[in-house]
């Protein structure tokens, strides 16, 4: 069986806050001077993953005014886009009614993808749909492009053709471990810490229930790069503990911790799971409005003649006026 404690989500997968800093606005720079050198952030991809700048076929030439150009997405407005789109892959996995450990690993492989490359260079409505397909096949739930294209009303191609490159910026490191599978271990562990009799497991199945939908929240949060899912499944289940007051869930931290991990302190624990928390609080799902003006920059930068048509009918309307 597969280890957490061995693997290469662990390895190679977990970050300080620093770090996701760092690596976002090292691929927020690399697509504005893209933008400056090329006139475009648009990667073209061949269906072997290979990639390079649209722009770079061409001579670069000044024929688009530098003021002319679009202009780049701020980090701020790159998050903003990763948000919407994380939003959207929980909205079609529960369209497809794909269970919640496919959604998750989709939404890992989404979040690591954009650790190396800025929405700018890839559009995320087009990844987001690589990696739910990515997820069903590494969870062996296997649907075809054509019928995920086909259920949300997108071409199929974009899908496959985005597949080699999307494997290629995990490192082909599909193994994810999603908190769901903890949760229910410190479930089953809380049901007989508290030695429930059978009439009192409606209580804990309930909460159990509540601590998914935290989880499924977490999971569009950063907490996925930066904590072990042992310790998003426990920060889910003292949400919930703390929304229904059904458990003495501080009681059940000690004991867990004293038979499990007991050079582990618990004020080390509680740091994390604090820390968590403060990640769902400031927790936002952005509309189609709220992106709406984004979008329309993101279009620009990815197709420079997008930017340009808009420009003639600003002026035209102006002269109008």
């Amino acid at each position: 069986m597969a280890d957490y404690t061995t693997s290469t989500h662990r390895a190679k997968w977990i970050f300080s806050p620093q770090d996701l800093k760092e690596k976002y606005k090292d691929a927020n720079k690399r697509a504005k001077q893209a933008l400056e050198k090329y006139g475009t952030t648009r990667m073209e991809v061949d269906i072997d993953g290979s990639f390079s700048y649209a722009g770079s076929h061409n001579d670069v030439k000044d024929n688009a005014e530098k003021h002319s150009r679009p202009k780049a997405l701020k980090t701020e407005e790159e998050h903003l886009m990763r948000a919407f789109y994380e939003f959207k892959i929980q909205d079609v996995c529960d369209a497809f009614k794909f269970p919640r450990k496919i959604q998750a690993t989709a939404l890992i492989y989404f979040k690591r993808f954009y650790l190396q490359w800025s929405v700018m260079e890839h559009h995320p409505k087009n990844i987001m749909l690589t990696c739910i397909y990515a997820a069903c096949k590494a969870e062996e739930n296997h649907v075809s492009a054509e019928e995920l294209g086909k259920g949300i009303e997108q071409d199929h191609s974009i899908i496959l053709n985005n597949e080699m490159l999307v494997l290629q910026s995990l490192g082909f490191d599909l193994i994810v471990y999603a908190p769901y599978r903890a949760l229910e271990g410190f479930v089953s562990d809380l049901e007989e810490f508290y030695d429930l009799k059978e009439e009192q497991s409606d209580v804990i199945k309930f909460l159990h229930e509540s601590a998914k939908g935290e989880v499924d929240k977490i999971m569009r949060t950063e907490a996925p790069l930066l904590f072990p899912p042992g310790q998003l499944a426990l920060a889910s289940l003292r949400r919930s503990s703390e929304i229904h007051k059904v458990i003495d869930f501080e009681r059940y931290l000690e004991s867990m911790l004293s038979r499990q991990h007991p050079a582990h302190a618990t004020s080390e624990l509680i740091l994390s799971l604090n820390a968590i928390d403060t990640l769902i609080n400031k927790l936002e799902t952005p509309t189609s409005k709220d992106v709406k003006h984004v979008d329309r920059k993101l279009k620009s930068c990815l197709d420079p003649s997008s930017h340009d048509k808009s420009s003639k009918k600003r002026k035209h309307r102006s002269k109008e006026s």
